[in-house]
C-alpha cells in the first residue's frame, strides 16, 4: 500500500517524537491544486518565455492615487496586493526588480527568497547577496515576514517541507505580496543575462565574480536589460 505524503510525513514525526506544533501545521496545508482552484490563481507573467515560476492573483488595488517618490513623484495606487503560489512543478521564480518596498507575508510552505542589493552610496563596493528563508520554523532563523526595500534584485525558490526526508517539496508555497506605493509594470524590471554579468562586473575576485554569474544565469530572462 502506498502511503500518501502528507501521511508518511506524519509517521514520521510520531517516530522521532517532533513537537505537536509541527503536526498541527502540516494537517493544515492545503494541496497546490485545490489553492489554485479556490483561489483562482492564474500563471505568472514572469515566466514567459522561461517557463511558469509560479501562480499568482491581485487581491486589493486601492483606488487613492499618491505620488511614488521612487518614481519621480508618478502616480501609483496606495498600495496593492496578490497572492503568489511556488510549486513543484514551478519552483523558482526569475530575477527582477521593483521600484516600490514589498512586504511578503507567508501562508503555508516554505522558500528561499535571495536578495541582490547593487553597489550604491549605502552599500558600496561589490554587490551584497542575502538569502531568507520564509517558513515557520522561526527558531532555526525562518520567517513570516520579509521586507524588500527599492532598487533590491530578488528571486524566490520553493524549499523541501519541514520535516520531510525528501528533497522534493510536496506542498507549494503560498505568500501574500503587498506593494507600497502600488504595483505598476513601469516599475518593475527583470534582470537579463547581460545586466547580470555588468552587476558582478567589479567583484575583486574575477573567479569569484565569474561563478556568481554561472550560479544566477539559469534564473535570468533573456534579451537587453532595460533599466
Amino acid at each position: 500500500m502506498v502511503i500518501p505524503a502528507r501521511f508518511s510525513l506524519i509517521l514520521l514525526i510520531f517516530e522521532r517524537k517532533k513537537p505537536t506544533q509541527l503536526l498541527t501545521r502540516i494537517m493544515s496545508w492545503i494541496p497546490t491544486d485545490v489553492l489554485i482552484r479556490e483561489l483562482n490563481l492564474q500563471k505568472h507573467p514572469e515566466g514567459d518565455p522561461l517557463g511558469a515560476p509560479g501562480y499568482f492573483i491581485e487581491t486589493d488595488r486601492q483606488a487613492l492615487q499618491i505620488p511614488s517618490p521612487y518614481s519621480d513623484n508618478q502616480s501609483r495606487p496606495l498600495a496593492t496586493s496578490i497572492y503568489y503560489l511556488l510549486t513543484k512543478d514551478s519552483p523558482s521564480g526569475i530575477i527582477h526588480m521593483n521600484k516600490s518596498v514589498t512586504y511578503h507575508v507567508l501562508h503555508q510552505g516554505r522558500a528561499q527568497y535571495t536578495l541582490i542589493y547593487p553597489p550604491s552610496e549605502s552599500n558600496p563596493g561589490p554587490p551584497r547577496i542575502e538569502r531568507h528563508i520564509m517558513g515557520s520554523n522561526t527558531s532555526a532563523g525562518e520567517t513570516r515576514l520579509l521586507l524588500v526595500g527599492t532598487g533590491v534584485w530578488k528571486m524566490s525558490q520553493l524549499l523541501p517541507d519541514l520535516g520531510s526526508e525528501s528533497t522534493e517539496p510536496d506542498y507549494g508555497c503560498l505568500i501574500t505580496e503587498v506593494v507600497v506605493p502600488g504595483f505598476g509594470w513601469g516599475d518593475h524590471a527583470f534582470l537579463t543575462r547581460d545586466g547580470l554579468i555588468e552587476l558582478f562586473r567589479d567583484v575583486e575576485d574575477r573567479k569569484e565574480g565569474d561563478e556568481l554569474v554561472r550560479q544566477f544565469e539559469k534564473h535570468v530572462k533573456a534579451g537587453e536589460q532595460k533599466s
